[in-house]
């Protein structure tokens, strides 16, 4: 062989496993649509990248994600989902209500979606069964609603003799109906008396508080919306500043100072969201991955602020709990 014959194929060696880099599948990449903002919930965000680890799949590393927040605003939905499909998402990820699911279902139906909701997702026509989902998507349902008559009685227990309850509802979501008729069924259940505030953005927000001594409310509760997963700071504060008993449905609440806390754990949904997303990566079907639902729900209730507000925690409750934050 000659000198530059030789040469060339030296050249042609050295360059040979850069080309074959260079042609290698991108990084798959992992849509995640939000009603939220980003900053609402880090914890449970971190614990999705925790459910995609255990799987064999590390951000930055061999998947990528791509966040679109909406910011409790319901209408900017369809164009994220959009945008999702436009990047080339392997899969979609969707938090905060059903909205963001119904946004991702309608902009494909063939990319695998998961979602976490907080209903029924037979009866909101998101899959065909459970176990068997059909279709492009399976998910978590956290079961919010069916546990409003649990809060109901909880702030009966830690509050036993302040007046007229109240509960938030923000119209603009699709479900508040839905979810009001449940609060409202349970309320009779109990023979409970429940005065209903609308609110769907800051304003009504503020007014709302305003206007319970008028309306002699002596507790409240949230019907869940991610509008008020994001004001939680504020609604918080003002349940401070008017010494008023309430009980929501997210333990975020309880750890950032709220009286008390019942329901699904968000961070437990959200890595089981990882991990079906990461199976999903792997070759495995919507179909073929059931929706999961909890078997447990947690009771946190923050001992401080109880004290702060004059309460006594019945013995018997705290016993009960799975956390007591002092």
């Amino acid at each position: 062989m000659r000198r530059r014959e030789f040469l060339t194929v030296l050249a042609g060696l050295a360059t040979w496993p850069f080309e074959v880099h260079a042609e290698q599948a991108p990084i798959p990449a992992v849509g995640f649509l939000s009603s939220l903002s980003a900053s609402a919930l880090t914890g449970p965000v971190a614990a999705f990248r925790d459910g995609l680890k255990s799987v064999g799949y590390t951000e930055g590393k061999n998947v990528e994600t791509e966040f679109r927040w909406a910011d409790g605003h319901y209408d900017r939905l369809p164009a994220l989902a959009a945008d999702l499909i436009a990047r080339q998402v392997a899969v979609i990820v969707t938090i905060g209500g059903d909205p963001p699911a119904f946004a991702a279902k309608a902009a494909s139906t063939t990319i695998p979606i998961v979602f976490i909701v907080g209903r029924d997702p037979v009866e909101l026509g998101l899959v065909r069964s459970l176990n068997r989902p059909g279709g492009n998507a399976t998910g978590i349902n956290l079961l919010i609603t069916e546990v409003e008559s649990k809060r109901i009685e909880l702030i009966r227990q830690l509050a036993p003799t302040s007046n007229s309850l109240a509960v938030f509802v923000n119209p603009k979501n699709a479900d508040a109906a839905v979810q009001l008729n449940a609060v409202q069924s349970a309320a009779h259940a109990l023979n409970e008396q429940i005065k209903v505030f609308n609110v769907s953005n800051e304003v009504e927000l503020e007014k709302a508080f305003a206007n319970f001594s008028k309306d002699d409310i002596g507790a409240f509760i949230l019907v869940a919306d991610p509008f008020f997963v994001d004001r939680r700071d504020q609604i918080i504060s003002s349940a401070a500043q008017g010494r008023l008993p309430a009980v929501y449905f997210l333990r975020e609440f309880a750890e950032s100072g709220g009286l008390a806390s019942y329901g699904s754990n968000l961070a437990e949904a959200y890595r089981q969201a990882g991990v079906y997303a990461g199976k999903i990566l792997s070759g495995a079907k919507p179909n073929d991955l059931p929706v999961v639902q909890p078997t447990k729900f947690d009771l946190v209730i923050n001992l401080k602020t109880a004290k702060a507000l004059g309460l006594n925690v019945p013995p018997a409750l705290l016993a009960t709990a799975d956390e007591v934050i002092e």
